[in-house]
C-alpha cells in the first residue's frame, strides 16, 4: 500500500538514515522534498492541538517537510487511516493500537511515546450521578466515534456493567451538551488539562467522578496499557482530585516511511519538546502535555515496535 503522489523522498537521504550517518545533525538529515500528512482528533481534544504543534515544528525543522494536520475522531480513526495509506503520522492511545493478543497492527510502528491521558468522567456539580454505578440509565457521551475515548469508556462499561445510554460526541460537543442539559456526563481520554474540560470549569461547576474501581478492573482485563493515576486538583478550577487510569499516548508513523526521515522527526520530537509546549502561543494554545515528552519514557512504546529510524536515533543517544 503505497503513500500516494504527493509524498517524495530524497535517495540520497533515505541512504543517510539508513546507514545511521546522522549522528550529531542538529537540524536533521536531508530528506528531499517531503509532503506529510498527521492525523490529529475532533474539536476540544488535546489531539488537535499537540498535532498541530508537532507539525509546526516537524515543518519548521526537518529541511524540505511539510506537514498538514488532518482532523479526525482520534485514536482508532487515526490507525484506520495510517493502515489506508490516507496518512502518514498519527496520535494514538496505546491501548486502542494493541491488538487483543499484545501485538501492534502490521505495517505500523511507533516514532515515540508522548505523554499520558487520564480517563476523565465528568458531571455537573448539581449531578445525582456521585459514583460510576449511577450512570445506570443515564445519558453518557462516550467520546467521538473512533476515538480513543470511546474504545477505552466502552471497554469500562464492559467491564463494570452499567447499562447507559451511549452517546458519540467529540470533546468540544459533549462538554456543550452536559452544560445544556441534554447528556448527564461525558467520558473523556485525554491529557491534563484538555481545553473543552477546562473551559466548562472556568464558566459553570462541575465535578469528576473517581474511576479507581473502574481501573484496577482494566488492569486486570488488559495488562499492559494501564497505570493507576489520579487527576490533580490543581487541573480544573474548584474540582477535587480524582483517582483514575492513564493510559500513553505514541505517535505513529507507517513503516514504509524512510528511516532518515523518521530519524528527522523523533530528532525534532525530542529537541524541541519545550518549545513545542508553549513557542509564540498564549496561553489558550498552550501545550503543557509536551512537558512529559522526554527520552526516557519516549523509548517504552510496550509491545509496539520502533520504526528504524526512531531506533536508530535512540541508539545514537546512547553514544
Amino acid at each position: 500500500m503505497g503513500l500516494g503522489p504527493g509524498v517524495r523522498f530524497s535517495r540520497r537521504g533515505v541512504l543517510l538514515g539508513a546507514g545511521g550517518l546522522l549522528v550529531g545533525c542538529s537540524r536533521g538529515p536531508e530528506v528531499g522534498e517531503v509532503h506529510l500528512r498527521l492525523a490529529t482528533g475532533p474539536a476540544g481534544a488535546v489531539y488537535r492541538r499537540i498535532g498541530g504543534a508537532l507539525a509546526e515544528h516537524i515543518s519548521e525543522r526537518v529541511p524540505g517537510a511539510t506537514v498538514t494536520t488532518v482532523p479526525s475522531g482520534a485514536s482508532t480513526d487515526n490507525i484506520r487511516m495510517l493502515r489506508a495509506g490516507e496518512v502518514h503520522l498519527g496520535l494514538t492511545s496505546l491501548d486502542a493500537l494493541i491488538t487483543s493478543d499484545g501485538s501492534a497492527p502490521a505495517g505500523l510502528s511507533a516514532i515515540c511515546r508522548l505523554y499520558d491521558s487520564h480517563l476523565h468522567l465528568v458531571v455537573m456539580a448539581d449531578s445525582a450521578i456521585r459514583e460510576f454505578r449511577d450512570l445506570e440509565g443515564r445519558q453518557v457521551s462516550l467520546g467521538a466515534h473512533d476515538s480513543g475515548t470511546e474504545f477505552t469508556s466502552r471497554r469500562v462499561l464492559d467491564l463494570n456493567p452499567v447499562h447507559a445510554d451511549g452517546r458519540n460526541l467529540s470533546q468540544a460537543a459533549s462538554a456543550a451538551a452536559l452544560r445544556d442539559g441534554t447528556i448527564d456526563a461525558m467520558f473523556s481520554l485525554t491529557g491534563v488539562p484538555t481545553p473543552a474540560i477546562t473551559e466548562l470549569a472556568q464558566r459553570h461547576r462541575i465535578r469528576l467522578i473517581p474511576l479507581e474501581a473502574q481501573a484496577d478492573a482494566l488492569f486486570t482485563a488488559y495488562p499492559g496499557p494501564y497505570a493507576p493515576a489520579m487527576i490533580p486538583a490543581t487541573a480544573y478550577a474548584g474540582v477535587p482530585a480524582a483517582r483514575t487510569v492513564a493510559v500513553p499516548n505514541v505517535l505513529l508513523a507507517r513503516d514504509d516511511l524512510p528511516a532518515g526521515l523518521v530519524y528527522a522527526i523523533t530528532d525534532t520530537v525530542f529537541r524541541y519538546a519545550g518549545a513545542i509546549t508553549s513557542a509564540g502561543r498564549d496561553d489558550a494554545e498552550a501545550v503543557p502535555e509536551a512537558w512529559q515528552i522526554n527520552v526516557r519514557t519516549g523509548i517504552s512504546t510496550a509491545s509496539v515496535p520502533l520504526h528504524p529510524g526512531a531506533v536508530a536515533w535512540f541508539r545514537d543517544r546512547k553514544r
